[in-house]
């Protein structure tokens, strides 16, 4: 039952192909058929996967020592399954707002190939196979930045092709130089490594494992090379920005995950002045990326440094290489992107609705826009991380992580829990008041962003909202089998 990894990733593909070129699909009714029916297809196709054990799939060789494959574990089936139901609610969400952006057929096509190309990247067997869809991942990704065209659109497109290929090559630069030192590359739980031929050359593979997960980190907004997301995010269209930041950045985490415990091997980097460099990093981005966002007035740039900085809390439980650090990078993986892409799907209706961006402007929005305002208010509650949302869940697991970590100095084990206790707390200053002010006004009602006549919600873009706003909770409600899954993943891997 093999030959079923391939079907998730070609089908999308096809299918955007035929939405691009075939002209008597060029009406909105039939591209939203196919899209809408393509997306759910995909997810259907994941279940025989999910139930199954393992799998493997040849596809074929470039030499003797390269071959592309695909392979279903354990880490790929969850990553599938998040990425592949969070882009079909914001497929969903799109229909209607893209007859107001123009240009439906692109926008369509891009995003149904997209899909494909992730669920290749889940499903990759080789740090090769991997990072072929890496790159076809921005290749495809970066037109959705551009889509409207503006020049601002334009140069928020190119800023994020040159930050990805500067990522990519870094990554790219070191598959070449470690691939000696292992015994091949595929990836295997427990690292690839080859003890015999990496003795001796052990400050040469540290080196050159910081570039390729600093060139991974491009992708999850990692400092320095997070500068695309609060670019990129503005311009694109929000159900683009909304995947941007709920999926799109985590196939950057998914390359450090396997990365470290794939390929490198966490026992290479324990320890070393690499693990200790990238908490750093990840702390610094955790709490820039939170500063950055309090002191931001438009409200899709202030989700954008909203992502820089939660998206480094992952990396953050990761580089702990423990395994509570590994568990609560994976809730806050589905907890982000769950929360981020509501955040972002709320923020498209209001500008929609609106014409307003500026977050001091949008006095008294909840009169017009409740469901909207109340699906946002859920999302910023699971990202500030207030019981029962998942996102405590995720941060309590990242603070053990912290607490309890021996082979860092010693510093870090206090310094952790303090960043993500502040950081939790702009989160609420930098998202709470849009909430408060929405639906409590007070004196300033006479200055409401939403007049008497403004446009309703539409129920066609506030489904999606609701679907993953009351997913949110349920699992923070009753986060025990997530955190089972991942706790058992953990275990496999350490």
């Amino acid at each position: 039952m093999s030959f079923l990894l391939i079907l998730p990733v070609l089908m999308p593909i096809a299918a955007g192909i035929c939405v691009w070129l075939i002209p008597a699909l060029n009406t909105s009714a039939h591209r939203s058929r196919i899209t809408l029916a393509t997306l759910f297809a995909t997810l259907a196709l994941l279940v025989p996967i999910l139930l199954m054990g393992e799998m493997t799939l040849p596809l074929f060789t470039l030499s003797d020592n390269l071959p592309i494959f695909l392979h279903a574990d354990a880490l790929g089936k969850l990553f599938a399954c998040v990425m592949a139901f969070v882009w079909a609610m914001a497929g969903m969400y799109s229909f209607e707002y893209m007859t107001h952006e123009g240009h439906e057929k692109r926008y369509h096509a891009l995003n149904l190939m997209t899909l494909g190309v992730l669920m290749g990247l889940c499903f990759s067997g080789s740090i090769v196979t991997f990072y072929m869809f890496y790159e076809a991942m921005t290749l495809l990704t970066m037109p959705l930045v551009m889509h409207s065209g503006r020049k601002d659109a334009v140069a928020a497109g190119i800023k994020y092709l040159i930050y990805s290929v500067l990522g990519a090559s870094l990554v790219l630069l070191g598959l070449f130089v470690l691939a000696p030192c292992m015994t091949g590359v595929s990836f295997i739980p427990g690292g690839a490594l080859d003890a015999s031929k990496a003795a001796g050359r052990e400050s040469f593979i540290l080196i050159f494992g910081f570039l390729m997960l600093a060139g991974f980190g491009a992708k999850a907004g990692l400092f320095p090379l997070h500068g695309w997301l609060p670019t990129a995010h503005p311009a694109a269209p929000s159900p683009a920005s909304a995947v941007l930041s709920g999926v799109i950045t985590k196939a950057g985490v998914l390359g450090v995950i396997r990365l470290i415990w794939y390929w490198l091997g966490a026992e290479t980097l324990r320890g070393t002045w690499v693990q200790t460099t990238l908490i750093a990093l990840a702390l610094l981005t955790v709490l820039a990326g939170s500063l950055l966002a309090y002191r931001e007035h438009h409200l899709k740039k202030r989700l954008a440094w909203s992502t820089v900085s939660q998206v480094s809390y992952v990396l953050l439980g990761l580089l702990t290489l423990s395994p509570a650090g590994f568990v609560g990078a994976l809730l806050h993986v589905v907890c982000h992107s769950l929360c981020k892409d509501v955040l972002f799907m709320s923020a498209g209706s209001i500008i929609l609705h609106t014409g307003e961006t500026d977050v001091r402007r949008m006095t008294g929005l909840g009169r017009r826009m409740p469901v909207t305002l109340g699906c946002f208010a859920a999302a910023a509650l699971g990202l500030v991380g207030i019981p029962p949302c998942l996102g405590f869940f995720s941060k309590w697991e990242l603070a053990q992580a912290a607490l309890s970590m021996a082979d860092v100095p010693s510093f870090l084990n206090w310094l952790i829990p303090v960043v993500l206790l502040v950081s939790a707390l702009l989160t609420a200053g930098y998202l709470l008041p849009i909430v408060l002010k929405g639906f409590f006004p007070g004196c300033n009602e006479d200055r409401a962003v939403c007049s008497p006549d403004a446009a309703a919600e539409s129920w066609s873009m506030l489904i999606p909202m609701l679907v993953l706003a009351i997913l949110s909770v349920l699992l923070g409600m009753f986060p025990g089998p997530l955190t089972a899954l991942t706790a058992d993943l953990a275990a496999m891997l350490m």
